[in-house]
């Protein structure tokens, strides 16, 4: 089944390349398309393509290409995408999964290679970069020689996956940031096929897959298992977006950064609420602004809660590219492509349709933070110093710190790793300072610019304090490229950002460790220290656990309260510190101008550097070709390995769907409160020496030096499961909202880790449920977070409301997601935790978004019903948590087509 729409345009090497044309299909009276966003023509050309009569049916066509922006409807798209990007964090577990469908069809004595990734998959090793070394010249080479002795298993089980199958590939570690490798070298705008082309697409394992929207590509985050799925011949199945335009005009003042900017959308589309929409700017102030500013703003659309954050292509794009090495063959295939679409340039107003929209005049946006605890929490720069004030002396329960009469307490510390130099600390003290986060460092403006103010700075003579641990995590090496170019990497080594790894660092929680000197006095004496990086999450605990307040901001910003070494500090007007001659410098003193930026970034990026650093990896880096994997199609699973193992997921699989029944006598394992994220959930970060996992690690003959990072042990499920909600951070109102990963064991009444109760619970046969508040799930996609939850033996997530990629997390794990349908009936459960539960009225012919009943059984013996709504959305979401989840449910896909 096709239509006839076939056309050809032509291509930068001037032959005729085909493609699916969308003008044709409104000319022949389907749909009003030219009127439709561009993001959604972009799926509706895959729709197109992809056409068949059994993924794809012609009605997807008929409703995507009638999409009505004020009432969008409740029909779900099958979205076939270009490729598929991982990040290594997730990546090794998607490959574990992979290796493990591969061993049990092995097992069934069929052909493995049944199992293949059916799209390109690039892997970018980069979320391995913990910041064990700072503050020296040496820091790059002594963090990656430690990281290639801590991760060689998980590198050798890479180098075996990149042999096993033919469409998986490895970027290895030292080249960037997953997000700034895709949008810097991966992307490539266009693709084609047996002489077709069509839009480059993709979904990738981490949320901040989105910077790519800034490049006119449609893309998100989505769980790693249903990045399998894709890779495995499956659509992104969604339901159909509402599409949120935000009209841009004006430009950015003098003295404001795209972070800025970032911090404003961020706050302005969080409280507008565009959780599970896509977002689409347009106008002459969209126009006007540079592609890695648009990436910049598109990254954070999981922080908004978008969907995705999506620039349409433009003239700009081009210009990114060819700026960017690739070929003028693709760059004049890519414009010509777009063009022959009627997709080329950046819709003005009236010419598109939104469901709604918002104007942002980028005169008005002002310099700012976010923090300390949310990213959607901006604050504008002037009244930091008096909200860290009022949050220091706020009650706990209203999101203070609750220290209103023992606050600015003066402690002084001694700093091990500076030759046991002493110093103070006291609330507000900035101990980590961190440039770093794929949403600036791909920006040369804004990391020119904490070069600049660095440079000033240093003639000054200003310095920063020996408690502040800092660092330059660069997004790819061609920022260490320019920096060097121009002197400015001089100038941040002189301060002590000194370049410590390419890849995520402080911004996933890979901040390394504090002196432990300074450690014990923030512990002995409270003290609320901050840390301030460029990063885009600051949500609690997650970039160290001893440190409260956490601030995003723009890397000159960075430096500059690293040199003021507080964020008790009104950066308008009070001084940074005194220079060499004694006299007050103000922030004003040092802060690059846009024309200094301007004239450092036309001197310092070139498409040569682009071509030069991403070819020939593996003679760029000897260490990775150092390291030997195994051969074979079948991985040869060592059961004595703490990094990799066999998973369970396919230990009950059978080719028939399960029956849905009902939840009976269900135990709460955790009750929580409102804005529980992947953070909380997921493990992530260090691995406590006195926590299951760590116990764990012991009794396996691992030495606390050697427990690595939560993150690169995510090929572990044993590991993984015991740190399933384990933050130390975390609020269980079942302990009256006492913070860390504990519940009550009922009906004992006995206090004990998750990890412990739910196998407590496992073995006597009761089911468990947790219990949630509104944005249950938000953050990065984490897919370990719903994998924990289905290992602990949770059988339904019942909750105000979910962000979106989580929710479908869940439903891919096989546990069910419900919402209260009165979200005041959140209140008359939240503090039974010595209730059971039933889920009724949930049976086979359950269709998407019906309601059940969620019977109370209170301790004194009184029931109550109340109704909720069970969140598979989808008649195939039904069909994956029927199967147990999307792996079985792909493998018995498959089982069949090869039968």
């Amino acid at each position: 089944m096709a239509l006839n729409v076939q056309r050809t345009f032509k291509t930068g090497s001037g032959t005729d390349g085909k493609y699916f044309s969308l003008p044709e299909l409104e000319a022949q009276g389907i749909g009003k398309i030219s009127r439709l966003p561009v993001s959604i023509r972009i799926v509706l050309e895959s729709l197109v393509r992809n056409l068949d009569g059994k993924k794809v049916m012609e009605k997807d066509v008929q409703n995507l290409a009638n999409w009505n922006a004020k009432a969008p409807g409740d029909y779900e798209i099958p979205f076939t995408v270009a490729r598929i990007v991982l990040q290594d964090f997730t990546g090794v577990p998607l490959l574990v999964d992979l290796a493990a469908m591969r061993s049990a069809v092995d097992g069934m004595k069929k052909n493995p290679k049944m199992i293949e990734p059916l799209v390109p998959v690039d892997l970018v090793v980069d979320h391995s970069v913990q910041v064990d070394f700072a503050g020296t010249q040496a820091a790059l080479d002594r963090n990656l020689a430690l990281e290639f002795e801590r991760n060689r298993e998980r590198y050798q089980f890479l180098k075996w996956g990149e042999q096993a199958f033919d469409t998986f590939k490895v970027v290895p570690p030292g080249i960037g940031i997953v997000h700034q490798v895709n949008l810097e070298y991966l992307a490539k705008g266009v693709l084609e096929k047996d002489g077709v082309y069509y839009p480059d697409t993709l979904v990738g394992t981490d949320s901040h897959t989105t910077m790519i929207n800034g490049l006119g590509v449609v893309a998100w985050g989505v769980g790693g298992i249903e990045a399998e799925a894709g890779m495995l011949g499956q659509p992104v199945t969604f339901l159909v977006p509402e599409v949120v335009g935000v009209y841009l005009t004006g430009a950015l003042r003098e003295g404001v950064t795209a972070t800025d900017l970032a911090l404003h959308c961020t706050q302005m589309l969080r409280k507008h609420g565009v959780v599970g929409k896509f977002v689409e700017f347009y106008g002459p102030g969209a126009v006007s602004l540079p592609l890695p500013d648009r990436a910049t703003i598109a990254n954070m659309a999981p922080e908004y809660g978008a969907t995705m954050g999506f620039f349409p292509v433009d003239e700009e794009c081009v210009n990114y590219l060819r700026g960017t090495g690739r070929s003028e063959e693709l760059c004049t295939t890519y414009k010509n492509y777009y063009t022959a679409q009627g997709m080329f340039g950046i819709p003005d107003k009236g010419e598109v349709e939104f469901t709604s929209e918002l104007e942002l005049d980028l005169s008005t946006v002002q310099p700012s933070v976010a923090g300390p605890k949310r990213p959607q929490d901006r604050i504008e720069l002037p009244n930091v110093k008096s909200k860290f004030r009022d949050l220091l002396k706020s009650d706990v329960k209203a999101g203070g710190y609750g220290k209103n009469g023992n606050a600015f307490k003066e402690a002084e510390v001694v700093v091990d790793s500076k030759d046991g130099i002493k110093d103070t600390i006291q609330d507000g003290s900035v101990l980590i300072a961190a440039i770093t986060s794929c949403t600036n460092t791909s920006n040369p403006s804004v990391m020119l610019g904490a070069g600049l103010l660095a440079k000033k700075a240093n003639a000054l003579g200003l310095t920063i304090k020996p408690s502040v641990k800092t660092s330059l995590g660069p997004g790819s090496r061609v920022v260490t490229d320019y920096l060097t170019k121009t002197g400015l990497q001089v100038e941040l080594d002189k301060l002590g950002f000194q370049t410590v790894g390419y890849g995520c660092t402080t911004c996933i929680g890979n901040s390394g460790p504090l002196d432990a000197g300074i450690e014990d006095v923030v512990k002995a004496q409270d003290v609320v220290a901050a840390s301030v990086l460029s990063g885009n999450r600051n949500f609690e605990a997650r970039v160290h656990q001893s440190i409260k307040a956490n601030f995003l901001m723009s890397p000159p910003l960075v430096v500059a309260y690293a040199i003021a070494g507080t964020v008790d500090i009104d950066l308008s007007k009070d001084p940074l510190g005194k220079g060499t001659d004694g006299k007050e410098v103000f922030l004003k003193d040092i802060w690059p101008s846009l024309a200094e930026i301007r004239d450092a970034m036309q001197s310092a990026l070139s498409p040569d550097v682009f071509r030069k650093l991403y070819t020939d990896f593996a003679s760029q880096n000897p260490k990775w070709n150092e390291i030997a994997g195994t051969t074979g199609l079948v991985y040869g699973w060592d059961a004595d390995s703490t990094y990799i193992q066999h998973p369970p997921f396919f230990e009950d699989f059978s080719m028939d769907p399960s029956d849905i029944v009902e939840i009976k006598g269900a135990r709460p394992l955790g009750i929580f409160g409102d804005s529980v994220t992947t953070d909380h959930i997921s493990p992530a970060g260090a691995i406590k020496k006195n926590s299951p996992a760590g116990r764990f690690l012991l009794e396996h003959g691992v030495e606390q030096s050697d427990f690595n990072s939560y993150g690169s042990r995510r090929g572990n499920d044993r590991i993984m499961t015991r740190g399933t909600f384990a933050n130390v951070r975390i609020k269980n109102l079942m302990l009256g909202g006492k913070e860390g990963g504990d519940t009550i064991l009922q009906p004992e009444g006995t206090e004990m880790s998750i990890f412990d109760a739910a196998e407590k619970y496992k073995a006597a046969g009761t089911p468990t449920i947790v219990i949630g508040a509104e944005d249950y799930g938000m953050g990065s996609s984490r897919d370990w977070a719903a994998k924990g939850t289905r290992l602990l033996g949770v059988k339904a997530v019942i909750t105000k409301s979910f962000e979106r990629i989580h929710r479908s997390n869940l439903v891919g794990m096989g546990v069910l997601p419900c919402n209260f349908v009165n979200k005041e009936d959140y209140d008359k459960v939240k503090d039974l935790s010595d209730a059971t539960f039933d889920l009724l009225d949930v049976s086979n012919s359950i269709k998407p978004q019906s309601e059940a009943t969620l019977r109370v059984h209170k301790a004194d013996g009184s029931t109550l019903d109340i109704p909720v709504v069970v969140r598979l959305d989808t008649p195939v979401e039904i069909d994956y948590y029927r199967a147990g989840g999307i792996l079985p449910y792909v493998l018995a896909q498959i089982l069949r087509a090869n039968a």
